[in-house]
């Protein structure tokens, strides 16, 4: 079954390079395209996207605040935002905001169809690069302590390794092959880990590993 894309920038040649780019990748097709927040709301409830690839920062428009409206307006469109940004505090209102994705502008076309493909499967994409960054300002806040509401997160010891790859940015695919594991056993345990923590985002996880000291910016 075909996943619709919708691609939103304000710059014309970078939606048709991105456009070229999704062109080659099985299983995917660009249904639209927008220009700014506005039309993205409207395109979006007219044609009601799979995925939205979403720039936020446009030169007539706040792409942040046009992602919290979508949110509300069509909490089915799944969204991930690709930026030449990688401030962290952006990075953070943007997943903080409903964004289920955050790639670079230099993302290789690999790259883009893993995390779309991490979007299709109801599951969520961090390049590693970005999730650093979000560790990093994580730690840069002064987060400490146990998290809220947590006072023992009661996972395994493969639970945890894989707990490790997930907030690094790792896909299923990649953990999978990386411990020798099926898909399915690593889908499994990533279920398992959410529920028990009842933490069910990246950015979540990833704030919670800093609390909790499970991660550090050296690992």
């Amino acid at each position: 079954m075909t996943c619709n894309l919708l691609l939103v920038d304000d710059h014309a040649l970078i939606r048709a390079g991105v456009r070229s780019l999704l062109s080659d990748i099985p299983g995917y097709e660009v249904i639209g395209e927008a220009d700014d927040g506005e039309q993205l709301l409207e395109m979006t409830l007219d044609l009601k996207p799979d995925i939205i690839l979403l720039d936020i920062s446009m030169k007539d428009s706040d792409g942040l605040d046009a992602l919290e409206r979508l949110h509300r307006a069509l909490p089915s469109s799944k969204v991930l935002i690709l930026s030449m940004h990688a401030e962290p505090r952006l990075i953070m209102r943007a997943l903080e905001g409903g964004a289920h994705g955050y790639l670079l502008k230099d993302a290789t076309a690999t790259e883009i169809e893993q995390a779309l493909d991490a979007l299709r499967n109801d599951e969520r994409y961090l390049s590693p690069a970005i999730a650093h960054t979000v560790i990093n300002q994580a730690l840069m806040s002064g987060q400490s302590g146990k998290a809220e509401g947590v006072e023992n997160h009661n996972l395994t010891a493969r639970q945890l390794e894989i707990l490790r790859l997930i907030v690094r940015g790792k896909s299923t695919r990649e953990i999978a092959k990386g411990l020798g594991l099926s898909v399915k056993t690593v889908e499994t345990h990533r279920s398992q880990i959410m529920k028990r923590l009842q933490i069910f985002d990246v950015a979540g996880l990833v704030l919670f590993c800093v609390k909790e000291q499970i991660i550090s910016l050296d690992d």
